[in-house]
Parts: C-alpha cells; sequence; structure tokens
C-alpha cells in the first residue's frame, strides 16, 4: 500500500513538474508575442509619423514634392513589370536593382578577401600593425567617390571602377574590426595553445578565428551596409546601368516619384543586407 502511495506521489509530483514547465514556455512564448507585437505597433506609428511628415512637406511644397499616395502609386506600376528591357538606358526596376547588388557583392567580397588576412596579420603582430596601420589611418577617411578617376585610369571601364571603388569602401571596417578581434584574444588562450604545443594551423583554426569571429562578421556587417551606401553615387558617376544611374536617370527626366521609389526600394534592401548579417553575427559566438 504504502509503494502505491509513494508511486502515487511520485506521479503527481511529475505531472506538476511537466505541469510548471509548459506553463513556463506557455509564458515566455506569450511574452515574446507580447514584445513583438510592441514592436510591431511601435513602428507602424514611426511609419504613420513619418508618412504625416512627408505629407506636410509635398503640401507645403504645392504637390512640387510627390506625396505618399503618388509615389507609392508609381511604386505599384514599377513593380508590376520590374524586368523589361527596351535598351540600354531603359530597363526595369528588377534590372537595375540586380546590377547594383551584382556590383556591391563583387566588390565587398574582394574587398573581403583582402581585409580579412590583413587584419588578422595586425592583429596578431606588432610589426605588421606598425607597418600597415598608418596607411590605413591615410586612406581610411578619403571619400570612395575620389578613388573613382583612379579606377577609370586603371581598368578603363566605368563598371569595373565602380567595383574598385566598393572594393575600396569594403576594406576598412572589415580590416579593423578584424584586427581588434584578433588583438583582443585573451592571454590565457594563447598561453592554452603553447601549453599543448598547438600548430599555427591549429592554432589559427581553433582559437584565432573562433574567438575574432564575432568581430569579423561585425566588420563585414558595417562594410556592406557603406559598400550600399556609396553605390548609388558610383553608379551616378558611371552611369549605364544600376540603381545609382535609375536615381539619376529619373532625375534628369523630372520623375520624382520614380527617384524616391526607388530610394525606398534602397533603403528596403540596406536593411535586409543588414538584417543579414546581424542574424550570422546573433548565431556566431566564441566557445572556450
Amino acid at each position: 500500500m504504502s509503494d502505491k502511495n509513494t508511486l502515487t506521489i511520485e506521479n503527481l509530483s511529475s505531472e506538476i513538474i511537466a505541469d510548471s514547465a509548459e506553463n513556463s514556455k506557455l509564458k515566455e512564448t506569450l511574452i515574446t508575442l507580447l514584445e513583438k507585437s510592441k514592436s510591431v505597433l511601435l513602428a507602424g506609428v514611426g511609419l504613420l509619423c513619418f508618412g504625416g511628415f512627408w505629407s506636410l512637406l509635398s503640401f507645403y511644397t504645392k504637390d512640387a514634392l510627390p506625396g505618399p499616395t503618388a509615389t507609392l502609386t508609381v511604386l505599384k506600376e514599377m513593380l508590376s513589370d520590374p524586368f523589361y528591357d527596351y535598351g540600354p538606358n531603359d530597363k526595369g526596376i528588377g534590372l537595375q536593382l540586380f546590377q547594383s547588388i551584382k556590383t556591391v557583392l563583387s566588390g565587398f567580397l574582394l574587398g573581403s578577401l583582402i581585409a580579412i588576412p590583413i587584419g588578422i596579420l595586425m592583429g596578431a603582430s606588432t610589426i605588421c600593425k606598425q607597418i600597415f596601420y598608418p596607411i590605413v589611418q591615410l586612406l581610411k577617411p578619403v571619400s570612395p567617390l575620389a578613388w573613382f578617376p583612379i579606377g577609370l585610369v586603371v581598368f578603363k571601364d566605368t563598371g569595373l571602377a565602380t567595383i574598385f571603388i566598393v572594393f575600396i569602401t569594403s576594406l576598412w571596417s572589415t580590416l579593423i574590426n578584424t584586427s581588434f578581434g584578433v588583438a583582443s584574444i585573451p592571454q590565457d588562450h594563447k598561453n592554452v595553445a603553447k601549453a599543448f604545443g598547438f600548430s599555427k594551423w591549429r592554432y589559427l583554426t581553433k582559437i584565432l578565428i573562433p574567438y575574432s569571429l564575432p568581430h569579423i562578421i561585425t566588420g563585414l556587417r558595417l562594410s556592406i551596409s557603406v559598400a550600399w551606401l556609396v553605390i548609388v553615387a558610383g553608379e551616378m558617376l558611371s552611369g549605364g546601368a544600376g540603381i545609382g544611374f535609375f536615381v539619376w536617370d529619373s532625375w534628369n527626366a523630372l520623375s520624382l516619384e520614380k527617384v524616391i521609389s526607388a530610394i525606398i526600394i534602397i533603403g528596403i534592401v540596406g536593411l535586409l543586407f543588414d538584417r543579414i548579417f546581424t542574424f550570422i553575427e546573433s548565431k556566431v559566438s566564441y566557445k572556450a
């Protein structure tokens, strides 16, 4: 009888624990949903305020600046057939956007391939830092557009010159963040590597890269944001294709609705780039 009572008590305890765990998960889910709902609501309020301010500006300029309704109507028309191609200077917004993304990714990947190894060298070696750091500090403040004539002289092609300025733009944030991440590896980690006789390759793959990876991803996130910022101005100079050219061509055609629509699309794509790298950054952590 006592055994049955014991079993009954144990079963009840298990059920109570299971119920409490389930309630705890339900509570956490509800809290998460409430927080997300609050974020969406506040974002909606912000957009409404922005739309109201935009409408006031449109009214103040007597519709010289298109209002939200006129702009969104044109944006809808642009998105209804985004991939048409009626010649070199008459392409849909989808093709123009694809060209810009291709240019940005080309320059960004090339810049990352150079910046990450140099950043590792600068962070790991005092001599390398003394060699490269003055060059970085000298060239980093230079406007990316100042490099465009150099790109034209070297590559003899406006498209390659645009990739070149994106490449230059993509170097600095990644390089500096990588260097900082490598330089901030705790001495204890280095001592453990020496004590266990790690080879250079094992130290690189087991300690240096895993520890500095979050800093590298942060640098890449900053670099892609700046690269996307620069591409518009670069394509205005180079002409021919891309979202920047589309903005300039729309301005020359006196279509501010298309200009503002392109600005909205540029902002959305830039936000997506940032969110992708923020997600990667949140998933990357060093485990000692």
